[in-house]
């Protein structure tokens, strides 16, 4: 959708059906999105390549969606060029470009025109693409208070500074006015002077300072990785903090934007989210899809185990139903479900019911572990394995020494984790009473070990 600059007037029959299960499968994101309040983080090269068109148009599509949007751009490359071309060689001292006069004004020229540029991306509205008919208000403004960095191991940084406050109130009332809020990667003192800033460290200034819910770096790699190269698709603050650490093989976007991401989830801010800047539909798709594509850094980890309650019985059904359907569980009456919530633990990623497991506990020190599914969506994450060391301690508390399972396709899962098989007759008495013999249900004990 978004990196096409034509839109079809209608779409082919054979992509209908998946068209329109597509769309509804976003409504509960739109949903959740609207009102909400992004800062969306991002570099010069992200505009000086191939897809700031595309970025406009997904950024359009937010707007529209009623997502509250405050975005924030950077200029490191076109300052370097502007620095190049005056015959100015840039200087750093660690982190930190050293800003003199000569360079600020180069600053200054290539924010300013990067600035513009994004005002006219956004202002695009020929028919037949993306934001036909769109009517994007973008505002700057005075919202940034700078101050100097002073000296680094002995080197006067000079006009390269640091935020100094965020004028989040002034802010939010342009968002509630429905504008669009960019602002650069420069700021003013409380004397008037100007002041070259990281747009990384802007954009978490702007986060804290607005409570927004979602803060988004568009870097240049698909999110944070681990030593052999795979994509972790979600880090907790302290995790995030560990990898910044022993992490040689980040890339520079990263060992910069790392540490702003780690900062601005311990201070309030929901979600921090790593994505491509070179992957066309990467903000949509991390975004409207419940897995994402890049990384994202919360407080706390995304993922909850606890008691099933009562509002959790829509979830439960939606992943025990293909299961009954299939015959891998015994189908069960809805009433069931409301009667014996209690017996039910659920894990959650991301707010939604992934996975499902309840304990039945009989007498003679005996307990079956009972409708233990998972979202085939998620099952490679290993909830299932976390549902039935779960279930396994709660029947240790309970004083059960022997778990039972009954299952007709998933023998050698069990098998593999410490159950082995048994015969009806092991079976308690009310449970045997109860066997279904044209189900032909394997029986599989394990013996709980006290820990």
């Amino acid at each position: 959708m978004s990196g096409s600059s034509e839109l079809p007037k209608s779409l082919p029959s054979q992509h209908s059906e998946n068209f329109v299960a597509w769309f509804r499968s976003v409504a509960p994101y739109v949903n959740g999105f609207r009102g909400k309040t992004f800062v969306v983080g991002f570099g010069g090269k992200a505009i000086s390549g191939p897809l700031a068109k595309t970025f406009a148009y997904d950024v359009n599509l937010l707007a529209s969606l009623g997502v509250r949007l405050v975005l924030v751009h950077g200029a490191r490359p076109q300052i370097d060029e502007e620095l190049r071309e005056k015959g100015i060689e840039p200087r750093y001292q660690g982190n930190y470009r050293v800003t003199d006069a000569a360079t600020l004004d180069c600053v200054i020229d290539a924010v300013g025109s990067v600035y513009l540029e994004i005002e006219a991306l956004l202002s695009q509205g020929l028919p037949n693409t993306p934001m036909a008919g769109s009517t994007i208000r973008v505002v700057g403004g005075n919202f940034i208070t700078a101050r100097p960095v002073g000296v680094l191991d002995g080197v006067d940084l000079q006009y390269t500074g640091a935020v100094r406050k965020i004028d989040g109130e002034g802010i939010k009332a342009q968002l509630g006015l429905g504008n669009i809020v960019l602002l650069s990667n420069i700021g003013a003192s409380p004397t008037g002077e100007i002041f070259n800033l990281g747009m990384e460290d802007v954009a978490e200034a702007v986060a804290v300072a607005v409570g927004a819910d979602k803060l988004i770096y568009l870097t240049d790699s698909q999110g944070a990785s681990d030593a052999e190269g795979k994509l972790l698709d979600e880090l907790t603050a302290d995790a995030a903090e560990q990898l910044m650490r022993v992490g040689d093989w980040l890339s520079p976007d990263l060992k910069r934007y790392l540490p702003c991401a780690v900062r601005a989830s311990r201070r309030g801010v929901k979600r921090v989210h790593i994505i491509g800047y070179t992957d066309d539909g990467a903000l949509l798709q991390e975004l409207f899809t419940h897995d994402g594509v890049g990384t994202v850094i919360t407080r706390e980890s995304l993922d909850v185990l606890r008691v099933a309650k009562p509002d959790d019985i829509g979830g439960l059904l939606s992943i025990i139903e293909p299961l009954e359907n299939d015959g891998t569980l015994v189908p069960r009456p809805r009433e069931l479900f409301e009667r014996e919530i209690n017996r039910f633990s659920v894990i959650e990623h991301d707010g939604l019911i992934v996975g499902c497991a309840a304990l039945y506990p009989y007498g003679n020190g005996m307990a079956e572990l009972a409708c233990l599914a998972v979202n085939p969506d998620h099952r490679r994450w290993g909830y299932g394995e976390r549902l039935m060391h779960h279930i396994e301690q709660q029947a240790r508390v309970a004083g059960v020494s022997r778990l039972f399972v009954l299952t007709t396709r998933t023998s050698h899962w069990f098998l593999e984790r410490g159950f082995a098989l048994a015969s009806v007759d092991e079976l308690p008495d009310e449970k045997r009473l109860m066997y279904n013999y044209q189900r032909r249900s394997k029986v599989m004990v394990k013996t709980l070990v006290a820990e």
